[in-house]
């Protein structure tokens, strides 16, 4: 089993930043891939960013290059997204998820997930 708990969420104006965190727990908790998934209001949940168990390896959404940055803190068991240069577009919830691999970006691929936490983007 794995908890994970997302933070960090809050209201920006376009062009700002926020780091969101995930935090993880329970057995089997370290060592595994976290990828952040988003969803807007009337759409699919849609992949944006994962890490690998080490931090060496991440993979991004095309629309987030350049401004997301995704790391982790292995001592914390805490992934982190950085988001940067914030668009009214990235409004939505945003949930972190258990994967079995950095490169998976099905939503249904997924093992275990968060509550999530929103993000509002004001233009």
């Amino acid at each position: 089993q794995v908890q994970l708990v997302e933070s960090g969420g809050g209201l920006v104006q376009a062009g700002g930043s926020l780091r969101l965190s995930c935090a993880a727990s329970g057995r089997n908790s370290r060592n595994v891939a976290i990828i952040w998934f988003r969803q807007a209001p009337g759409k699919e949940r849609e992949f944006v960013a994962a890490i690998n168990w080490s931090g060496g390896s991440t993979n991004y959404l095309g629309s987030v290059k350049g401004r997301f940055t995704i790391s982790r803190d292995n001592a914390k068991n805490t992934v982190y997204l950085q988001m940067n240069s914030l668009k009214p577009e990235d409004t939505a919830v945003y949930y972190c998820a258990v994967g079995g691999s950095y490169l998976y970006t099905e939503s249904t691929s997924m093992a275990y997930w968060g509550k999530g936490t929103l993000v509002t983007v004001s233009s």
